[in-house]
């Protein structure tokens, strides 16, 4: 939509920034078809908080994910095609968890904390899988709530990642914000500890930590990107990368420095900094993403 825009943006710094996640930016081969590209599975999205599992399946099919699903945990579909993005295929929750063809879930988006959320959670952390599983929103604090319960399986489980802001953080530590906030290290390596999972904590310079307790300190992204919805896209665009095959802390990290840096391309471009909305951040990482494999892969296109 603003890509006329984006031509302002200088990206040297990005460029060199990408360079520590070079998976992301490989061009596709020319034999690769959707099935090569994953599919990603995105449960949440119950009544009234639709357009928060719609931003995170959009983020992901504009970051490259072969196939897309939003399954809502609602009894209906709110609606047959989501206009503006037909290609996400809907389900129900119910229905989406059943298929076996799922390449990486990312399960919370609008979640909600009643009805079937629980269920949705409880089934994903005790499913038979090596698929990828992202929790964020909701079931972060539904993990926080019934930690007896889910604590084990989520221990278990082959790759979690775990994105809370500082307040859900809190929540699973059972403290307070303010304490989280006070040393941001501290507080994501024991929930990465508590959990083996890599634990994004969310916020100016972005922590990620894996199991081990190893750190990567994020340093793009700016005020714009404090709008709801923003950290459903970063869970799609994460999601979308994990669906890819990207090794996980590549996609993780990566995932987290991509989000950002397109928010400082809508900053630095004609857009500017204040009224960012989340919608429009995916279209501009998918933007920076294939500028960046252009320039390190001249071969594969053109960035006129």
């Amino acid at each position: 939509m603003f890509s006329s825009s984006y031509r302002s943006f200088h990206l040297s710094e990005q460029v060199q920034a990408a360079t520590h996640f070079p998976d992301i930016f490989i061009p596709r081969d020319a034999d690769s078809h959707k099935g090569t590209h994953g599919t990603l599975a995105v449960i949440g999205g119950a009544v009234g908080m639709s357009g928060a599992i719609i931003l995170a399946a959009t983020a992901a099919l504009y970051n490259g994910c072969g196939k897309v699903w939003a399954g809502f945990n609602q009894n209906m579909l709110p609606l047959p095609v989501i206009p503006e993005h037909p290609e996400i295929m809907l389900a129900t929750a119910a229905v989406l968890q059943r298929r076996q063809d799922i390449s990486a879930w990312v399960v919370g988006c609008g979640l909600d904390v009643y009805n079937d959320a629980l269920h949705i959670v409880q089934m994903r952390l005790e499913a038979d899988s090596d698929k990828p599983l992202l929790l964020d929103a909701d079931a972060l604090n539904l993990l926080a709530r019934h930690k007896t319960e889910l604590e084990e399986s989520a221990q278990d489980y082959h790759t979690l990642v775990l994105t809370p802001h500082p307040a859900e953080a809190a929540r699973l530590l059972g403290i307070t914000t303010a304490e989280i906030q006070a040393d941001r290290v501290a507080a994501v390596q024991r929930i990465s500890e508590m959990f083996q999972a890599y634990t994004v904590l969310k916020g100016n310079q972005t922590l990620v930590c894996d199991p081990n307790g190893q750190l990567y300190t994020n340093h793009s992204g700016n005020p714009g990107l404090g709008t709801a919805g923003s950290g459903d896209v970063l869970s799609g665009i994460i999601g979308s990368l994990l669906a890819q095959g990207i090794e996980t802390w590549q996609a993780v990290c990566g995932g987290v420095w991509l989000h950002g840096a397109a928010a400082d391309v809508l900053r630095d471009s004609e857009i500017g900094e204040t009224g960012i909305v989340a919608g429009e951040v995916a279209p501009a990482a998918r933007w920076l993403r294939n500028q960046i494999i252009r320039m390190h892969h001249p071969a594969h296109g053109s960035s006129d």
